[in-house]
Order: C-alpha cells, then sequence, then structure tokens
C-alpha cells in the first residue's frame, strides 16, 4: 500500500502545502484542505509516508468537531470534497479532505497540557516552571498536572521549529482580548476531549489548537483538532509515572528517531523502517477506532 505523500489537483489553485496538508482555493471564501500521508516529526517532513494516516485524521477530525460544535464555531461547511474538483482527482481527496470556510489564522498555536511530558518535562527538569508556570518541586515525568496548562508557542514554517512562549507574549502577537478567548477555548476543549477519552480508556496528555478569525473578527476552530498527530494519547491500563508512556500517537516514531545516534533532527529525514510504519499506522487506526467507535469514512 503506497501513501500520499503531496496531492497533484489541478482543477482549484494550488495555495500551500504544509507540514502535513495540502490546501486549494475553492471560490474566493473557501478552501480545500487535504490530508496527506505525510509525518512530521522534531519538525520535519519525513521521506516515508504512513499510508492512510490522511484518512485516519480527517475521521477523527470530523468527529471532535461534530462533537463540540455547541461549543464554539468552527471552519466546517458541510460540502462534500469531491464535489469542487474534477472526477479524475476525487480519488486524491476521497475520505482524507473538507471543504472549510476561509478563516485568518492567528499567529500562535495553541497548546494545552494536563500531563507533565515532552518539552514540558525537559523544561522542567531545568527551570522548575513550564513556559515560565512554576510547578511543584519533586514532580515526575508524565505525572498529572496540578492544574491544566496553556502554553502557547509561535507558528513556524515547515522545516522551523516552533518556539514555547508566554501568555504575555501571545497577547503580543493577536491582542489580549483574542488570547484570552483562545486561552479559555483551549482549556475547555481540552478538559471536555480528556473526560470523554478517559471513558474509553485513553488518556489524552497534551494537544494543541489552532483558531483563526472571520471577517469581523470572530475566533473560530480551525485546522485539524484531536488527532494522533496533534495530541500524545495514552492507553490508561498501561500509564505509569516516571516514563514516557507508550502512545497511540506519533510519539512511536519520534521514540525511533530519538534512538537514531548520528541523526541530528534536521532535512533529510532517515529512512523509516516498514516495521515502524506499519506499527504506527496500527496505533492511529486504534485510536480511531477506541475513541470515535467507528473506522474510517
Amino acid at each position: 500500500m503506497s501513501g500520499v505523500l503531496e496531492t497533484k489537483i489541478t482543477s482549484l489553485p494550488f495555495l500551500h502545502r504544509g507540514k502535513v496538508r495540502d490546501i486549494y482555493a475553492v471560490g474566493d471564501d473557501k478552501l480545500l484542505v487535504v490530508q496527506t500521508d505525510r509525518l512530521s516529526a522534531f519538525d520535519v517532513i519525513l521521506d516515508d509516508p504512513i499510508p492512510g494516516k490522511g484518512k485516519i485524521l480527517t475521521s477523527m477530525s470530523n468527529f471532535w468537531f461534530r462533537k463540540f460544535a455547541d461549543l464554539m464555531p468552527n471552519h466546517e461547511t458541510g460540502i462534500d470534497p469531491v464535489t469542487v474538483v474534477a472526477p479524475e482527482e476525487r480519488g486524491q481527496v476521497e475520505g482524507r479532505a473538507i471543504v472549510v470556510k476561509k478563516f485568518t489564522p492567528l499567529g500562535i498555536e495553541c497548546i494545552v497540557r494536563g500531563y507533565l511530558i515532552g518539552s514540558g518535562w525537559k523544561d522542567y527538569q531545568k527551570t522548575g516552571a513550564v513556559c515560565g508556570i512554576t510547578l511543584p518541586a519533586g514532580m515526575q515525568e508524565a505525572e498529572k498536572l496540578p492544574q491544566v496548562l496553556f502554553t502557547p508557542s509561535t507558528k513556524a514554517p515547515a522545516g522551523a521549529h516552533d518556539e514555547n512562549i508566554s501568555f504575555e507574549e501571545a497577547q503580543k502577537i493577536v491582542g489580549a482580548d483574542v488570547a484570552a478567548q483562545v486561552r479559555d477555548y483551549t482549556i475547555a476543549l481540552y478538559t471536555k476531549a480528556a473526560e470523554y477519552a478517559a471513558t474509553k480508556g485513553i488518556i489524552i496528555a497534551d494537544t494543541k489548537f489552532e483558531f483563526g478569525l472571520d471577517a469581523n473578527g470572530k475566533v473560530h476552530l480551525i485546522d485539524e483538532i484531536l488527532t494522533p498527530d496533534s495530541s500524545r494519547f495514552w492507553p490508561m491500563d498501561t500509564y505509569q509515572v516516571g516514563m514516557s508512556p507508550p502512545s497511540y500517537d506519533k510519539q512511536f516514531v519520534r521514540d525511533y528517531l530519538e534512538s537514531l545516534k548520528d541523526w541530528n533532527k534536521a532535512p533529510p529525514s532517515p529512512p523509516i523502517p516498514a516495521d515502524i510504519i506499519a506499527k504506527t499506522l496500527a496505533k492511529y487506526m486504534e485510536a480511531l477506532e477506541r475513541l470515535t467507535g467507528g473506522g474510517v469514512k
């Protein structure tokens, strides 16, 4: 099974190729967003795709957007993606694309942490704080945080690294009012998602959301949400404090790459063995099935 590394749609104007998504214009006010099978790790786009990943991410995002539609407005239009491309191009979008309203993305990524892991754990070991937020002494890796933390970051272009920033710095980038809105939305979305996932035997350790503004300056939820690409999902039955728990997300690939002593986390990426690709895909699929109760739709 070959993966989709990039799309080649000529019936719509091409706009942007990101780390994972290809974006095309649909008229003046909408976008076609296609989830490819590319995988980004340490802000490097890997040369080897994870076949079928884009369809899994699309199904999962669609599930969460529907679930939280009453919590805040989002970018969905309800338009079937296959209707906006030429007939011969429908295979490139079927099951892996969404037609969305065109908004102005904010210049920050909204990261929320419920557990002490990843860059937060590294930060804590050095400073006793995460993104400037002081935590109690003596905490362990993967320990549940005393409170959910909103830790925004800059939004770097492909190939560059996002930088963690303080809430005050986020206010300078997007304005105090918008920063407060997205902080509150981010924490509310994470809290509800984490409560739901717990009923399915999954811990959401952290995740990130992106928001955009419409022409009137109203905040909308955009991009993908609560997928294995944007979140750390841990199986509850194997979770323990003091280690990086096994996960349903791309941490599986990250752990493999971390084991390579001769890769400096810069392009070009090293080849990913077939068994790592197969196991990663299985992790993504299991997360989809457990969280949504079904497979790819």
